[in-house]
């Protein structure tokens, strides 16, 4: 099998490395790719998002399957002018990457499915946005309605940075807070059968004790010791199955990665967000864990035969990534540092690039990821923080307590 992998982040590097793992794949082309993902795959340079041009490379290189990982070229239409190919494509239709897109839309299947999610209002305007902040009272969560690449959140007890925020988006989404731990569940589907991954959890705010603006995650692990037992069954059936049910009876199947963000409330789970796509730190952490060949999951799914392949299989023991990240994120990363310690397995690339003379460098505001694998989470936790103090950028900074309240049994649901 050939692959085409398209995207160049973090999340794109841990995708090729498990698509490179598959006995079954021949060889991956990632477009336009990072200096992390040179080491295993070749290269193509490509608008990610324009879906005429990945169409054609996917012709060109003769790819037996296309999966694309940021969410902005799905939105675009990517994968359906692969699937006008007659390509298999690992991603929704750009009607049902609409569950990301908009959030609006996201909240309007919700409710049509009886999905259990946070009551919220669509405000596009100073009135309507004080009338929703007065009803739900802080913390005030506004969401950018559209995409913002994992930063258009924001969640504070401010009222004022939370009218601001509403009048920088333009159309936003208020809702309730939701207080509990969060959870991401990823679910591989054809649009009829679902097969949910590993539960994991990623830290969104910058800073330590989950301080500071949000990010496009920090850092993540996975499994969850604290999680309650059937959690997965639960959401497998109070909301994924009815949520993919609604969009084939809209006409609009989801075919793809069906990403569940998830608080655990006193209530049970509630529905934070969906993604279209794999999440990114968490794509790393769980993808280390799974021992079934990725390529021939995501091809089912890509091929609407899910339902026939097998159990999943999972690694024993832990997985913790941690995030590297520029000087200036979230607000203004600076780039063009120069990078050492970063050619060890388990460092993941998310924004790097190379001069021709080798040299590597920052390219992006999270710059790499320290992955590690243990057979406890204290382990990997430990394994984890050994990558990243190997790693030199000028001005750089990471989070210290990824996974440590896991670690120490520092979580809990309310009552």
């Amino acid at each position: 099998m050939r692959v085409l992998l398209v995207g160049g982040g973090g999340r794109e590097h841990a995708l090729a490395l498990g698509l490179v793992g598959d006995p079954a794949v021949e060889a991956v082309v990632a477009a336009p790719g990072n200096p992390g993902i040179a080491g295993v795959a070749e290269l193509r340079a490509v608008d990610a998002a324009d879906p005429a041009a990945v169409a054609a490379l996917a012709v060109e290189v003769g790819a037996d399957l296309v999966v694309i990982g940021p969410e902005a070229p799905l939105v675009n239409g990517v994968a359906d002018a692969v699937r006008a190919k007659g390509i298999p494509v690992f991603g929704p239709s750009a009607e049902a990457a609409r569950l990301e897109g908009s959030k609006t839309f996201a909240k309007d299947v919700m409710t049509a499915a009886g999905v259990p999610t946070a009551r919220a209002y669509t405000c596009t305007d100073a009135e309507s946005v004080g009338r929703a902040l007065d009803e739900f009272g802080p913390p005030y969560v506004v969401k950018n309605d559209g995409l913002a690449a994992g930063k258009g959140v924001v969640v504070t007890s401010d009222r004022t940075v939370a009218e601001e925020h509403a009048q920088e988006c333009g159309q936003v989404v208020i809702e309730e807070y939701l207080a509990g731990p969060e959870v991401s569940l990823f679910v591989v589907t054809d649009g009829e059968a679902a097969v949910p991954l590993l539960p994991a959890q990623d830290f969104k705010r910058v800073g330590d004790g989950d301080t500071g603006p949000n990010t496009g995650g920090m850092g993540a692990y996975a499994p969850l010791p604290w999680a309650p037992a059937g959690l997965v069954d639960e959401v497998m059936r109070d909301v994924v199955h009815p949520t993919l049910a609604e969009l084939r009876h809209r006409g609009t199947p989801f075919a793809g990665l069906l990403y569940v963000g998830l608080a655990i409330t006193a209530a049970g789970p509630r529905v934070i967000e969906f993604n279209a796509r794999f999440g990114d730190p968490e794509t790393q952490v769980v993808l280390a864990l799974l021992e079934t060949p990725l390529a021939g999951l995501l091809h089912a799914a890509a091929t609407g035969t899910l339902a026939e392949h097998p159990p999943l299989r999972w690694r024993d023991g832990a997985a913790v990534t941690v995030v590297v990240a520029a000087q200036g994120y979230p607000a203004a990363p600076r780039t063009g540092d120069v990078i050492t310690g970063a050619d060890r397995a388990g460092v993941i690339h998310a924004g790097t690039r190379r001069d021709a003379d080798g040299t590597l460098r920052s390219a992006g505001g999270r710059v790499l990821c320290g992955t590690a694998t243990g057979p406890s989470l204290a382990a990997a936790r430990e394994a984890a923080y050994d990558l990243v103090r190997g790693i030199e950028l000028a001005g750089s900074h990471h989070r210290t307590d990824i996974a440590a309240a896991a670690v120490d049994g520092r979580i809990s649901i309310p009552d």
